[in-house]
C-alpha cells in the first residue's frame, strides 16, 4: 500500500485541487489531507475521491502535520508513504516509477524525483549536509559571486542532475519514503516548527539506509521561498537552523564531513 500526506494552510483551492487530481490518478491508495487552516473550508475537497481523508488539526508545525499522516501509514501497514507539498503537481507516472525504483533498490529509505519549476527549469534541491556558512552565509553575506560559487558545490550543480545518485540532503517538498525505515528512525522532529525538519529526517534516514535522487521522473514545484519574502517565516527559518546545528553540531560534525565526502566522490 502507498499512502501520502499533504499539509495545507489556507492553500488556494485551485492549487490544491490540481495536486489532488494528480494523487487521484496515481497508485496512492490513501491521501491524508492535514488542514492547519483556521477554518475547515477545504474539507469539501474530500468529496473529489474516496482516497482523500480530511483531517483538520491545530497548527503545531509542518512536521507535526505530516506526522499525523505518517502515524496513519503505520496503522494501515503501508509499504511506502509520500510527503508532498501543496504546490506540487506532475504529469508522468511518478508514483509508480518511484515505487519500482524502491523495489529495485531495497537498501534505499528515501528517494526524491527531479524537481522542476513550472517553466521546466531544474530546481537544485539535492544538497550536501550544510555547514553554518552554507545556511547563514549564502543568505546574509553580500558577496554574490562568492555565494554563487559556494552554492554550485553545496547544491551539487556539477552532477548535472541527470544521474541516479546518493544525496545526504533531499528536499521535503516531495519525499517518497519506505515506511519500515521510518519505523526505525522515527518521524519528523516536531521541535522544528517549519524548515530544517526535512534535513533532519533525511539525515536520520541516511544513517540506516540510502537517500537517493532519481532523475528519470519529475514533478513541478512552485517554490515560493517564503522566508525570503516574509519576516515571520524568516524567523521560523533561523530558529529551525539554530536547532538543527545545536542538535548535530556547528563547526565539529564528523558525520557531516564523511557523508559529504562520500557524496562528492560520486562525481570525481
Amino acid at each position: 500500500m502507498i499512502t501520502a500526506s499533504i499539509v495545507a494552510y489556507h492553500t488556494p483551492e485551485d492549487e490544491l485541487t490540481r495536486l489532488l487530481q494528480c494523487v487521484i490518478r496515481s497508485s496512492i491508495e490513501v491521501l491524508y489531507l492535514i488542514d492547519h487552516s483556521s477554518d475547515n473550508s477545504l474539507s469539501r475537497l474530500a468529496s473529489l475521491s474516496d482516497k482523500i481523508v480530511y483531517i483538520h488539526s491545530e497548527n503545531l508545525g509542518y512536521g507535526h502535520g505530516h506526522n499525523i499522516g505518517i502515524r496513519k501509514a503505520f496503522e494501515v501497514d503501508a509499504r511506502y508513504h509520500v510527503v508532498i507539498n501543496p504546490d506540487i503537481f506532475w504529469t508522468d507516472p511518478v508514483i509508480e516509477s518511484l515505487a519500482a525504483f524502491m523495489g529495485n533498490h531495497t537498501d534505499c529509505g528515501l528517494v526524491m524525483p527531479k524537481i522542476l519549476y513550472p517553466n521546466g527549469e531544474v530546481q537544485y534541491l539535492c544538497k550536501l549536509l550544510p555547514t553554518p556558512m552554507n545556511l547563514f552565509g549564502r543568505r546574509f553575506l553580500p558577496f554574490r559571486g562568492w555565494q554563487a560559487r559556494m552554492d554550485e558545490r553545496f547544491e551539487l550543480h556539477g552532477s548535472g542532475y541527470n544521474r541516479v545518485m546518493e544525496v545526504p540532503s533531499l528536499s521535503g517538498c516531495f519525499m517518497f519514503l519506505r515506511v519500515d525505515v521510518l519505523r526505525r528512525v522515527g518521524m519528523f522532529d516536531e521541535r522544528y516548527f517549519m524548515y530544517a525538519e526535512d534535513l533532519d529526517l533525511c539525515r536520520r534516514i541516511g544513517e540506516v539506509s540510502r537517500t537517493m535522487f532519481d532523475p528519470e521522473v519529475a514533478v513541478y514545484h512552485a517554490y515560493e521561498k517564503g522566508s525570503y519574502k516574509n519576516r515571520k517565516l524568516l524567523k521560523y527559518h533561523i530558529q529551525s537552523v539554530v536547532k538543527y546545528f545545536n542538535k548535530w553540531g556547528w563547526l565539529f560534525d564528523k558525520k557531516r564531513r564523511i557523508a559529504n565526502k562520500k557524496c562528492l566522490a560520486q562525481f570525481l
